[in-house]
C-alpha cells in the first residue's frame, strides 16, 4: 500500500499579500509572487512543493492586486492542490493575514503558514515531526544568513526554544545568524493572540509574546533558502535553478522562444514567445515571456519582463530591471537602471 504523506490532511496558509514594493518595477504589473520563476510562477512552485508533502489545502492570504490570482488560477486549484482565497479587507500585517486567512477557511488544526516570496528545498515535514515533539504552540524554520540584520533573528536554548525574536537588529548586533525563515508549524490557540481583524505583526507581536510564555521553538535547517523578493535575489534564484543547485537543472531557454544562431547566451533564462535577435548578447540574466531583444542589443546581469522591447544596440548591467511591456529605445546605455524610472512609480 502506498505510504500516507508526512503532512496529510494539512492545511497552509500562505502570505501573499504584500506590494512587493522592493521587486518594482517588476510589481507594477503583477504581485510578487505571481512573477515567473523558470516556466511557472514563484506561487506555483511553492505550492507544487507542498503538495508533494500531503497538504490537502492551501488558503491564499490575498490583499494586492487578488483579481490576478484569481484569473490566473479559477479552477480552485495550483499544482493540483485545491486552494480557497481570503481576500483582506485592508492590510493587516502578517500576524493579521495568517489568523483572517485561518478564520476564513475554518482552520482548527495544526497548521502551517508560510511567505509566499520564498524559495527553498525545506524539509517541511521534519520542521512538522520536530514541533510535535515539543510540545510547543509554535515552531519557526530557521536559516543561516551572512547579513541578518535584515531578517528576525532567533537565537535558540539547548532543546530548540527560542529565547528572544530580534526583528532586524541593528548591524553588527545579531547574537547569532540563524533567522527566521518564513515557514511556521502553529497550533491553532496561537490565533487567540491575534485580535478579530486587527493589523498585527506576527514577528513584532506574536512572537515576541510567545517567546515570554516559553511556548515557541525553532528548528536550524541547512536546506537551500532564499527571499526572492529583491532583483538582486530574484536573478540569483533563476541562476540558481540554471547552476542546478536545486537539485535538478532548469531549461534555460523555452521551446517556443526563438534565439538567433548569430546572438550569443549564457547563464541566462529565456522565457516562452521570447525573441533574442542576430548578435545581441544575453548573459546572467532573465528575459521573461514575450520580451524582445533587438540587433546588437547587450543585457548582462538584468531581468527584462514580459513583452518588453529592448532596442536594438542597448546595453544593460549591473541589476538594470526593466518592467512589464516597456520600450526601451536603441542605443540606450543603462547600468542599474530601472524602465519606467522610480519617477514614474505610483506612491
Amino acid at each position: 500500500s502506498r505510504r500516507r504523506p508526512p503532512l496529510a490532511d494539512m492545511k497552509a496558509v500562505i502570505l501573499v499579500g504584500g506590494f512587493g514594493t522592493r521587486l518594482r518595477p517588476l510589481t507594477l504589473s503583477v504581485p510578487k509572487q505571481m512573477l515567473p520563476m523558470g516556466g511557472v510562477t514563484m506561487l506555483q512552485r511553492v505550492v507544487e512543493h507542498l503538495g508533494g508533502l500531503g497538504v490537502e489545502e492551501v488558503v491564499l492570504s490575498l490583499g494586492y492586486q487578488p483579481e490576478v490570482f484569481l484569473k490566473e488560477f479559477p479552477d480552485g486549484e495550483i499544482a493540483g492542490v485545491p486552494v480557497r482565497y481570503a481576500v483582506e479587507p485592508e492590510p493587516l500585517d502578517t500576524g493579521g493575514a495568517i489568523a483572517f486567512a485561518a478564520r476564513h477557511a475554518g482552520i482548527d488544526s495544526t497548521f502551517l503558514a508560510l511567505n509566499g516570496d520564498v524559495l527553498t528545498d525545506l524539509d517541511v515535514a521534519e520542521l512538522w515531526a520536530f514541533h510535535r515533539s515539543t510540545g510547543g504552540a509554535a515552531t519557526i524554520a530557521l536559516t543561516e544568513v551572512e547579513d541578518p540584520s535584515r531578517y528576525g533573528v532567533v537565537p535558540l536554548a539547548a532543546d530548540g526554544r527560542v529565547e528572544a525574536f530580534i526583528e532586524k537588529p541593528e548591524p553588527g548586533t545579531a547574537p547569532t545568524h540563524w533567522v527566521n525563515a518564513g515557514t511556521y508549524v502553529l497550533e491553532p490557540d496561537v490565533l487567540d493572540l491575534v485580535p478579530d481583524g486587527a493589523r498585527c505583526s506576527i514577528e513584532r507581536e506574536v512572537f515576541p509574546a510567545m517567546v515570554a510564555q516559553r511556548r515557541l521553538f525553532g528548528l536550524q535547517a541547512s536546506a537551500y533558502w532564499i527571499d526572492a523578493g529583491t532583483p538582486e535575489a530574484y536573478l540569483q534564484a533563476h541562476l540558481d535553478m540554471l547552476d542546478g543547485l536545486r537539485g535538478s537543472f532548469e531549461p534555460a531557454v523555452s521551446d517556443s522562444a526563438r534565439v538567433d544562431a548569430g546572438a550569443m547566451l549564457k547563464r541566462s533564462m529565456v522565457g516562452a514567445g521570447a525573441t533574442v535577435a542576430v548578435g545581441a548578447r544575453v548573459v546572467d540574466s532573465v528575459v521573461m515571456a514575450g520580451a524582445r531583444i533587438s540587433a546588437g542589443a547587450s543585457i548582462t546581469r538584468s531581468i527584462i519582463g514580459a513583452r518588453a522591447v529592448i532596442g536594438e544596440g542597448c546595453e544593460l548591467s549591473e541589476l538594470s530591471v526593466v518592467g512589464f511591456d516597456e520600450d526601451v529605445p536603441a542605443g540606450t546605455v543603462e547600468a542599474g537602471g530601472h524602465f519606467p524610472p522610480p519617477t514614474e512609480w505610483p506612491a
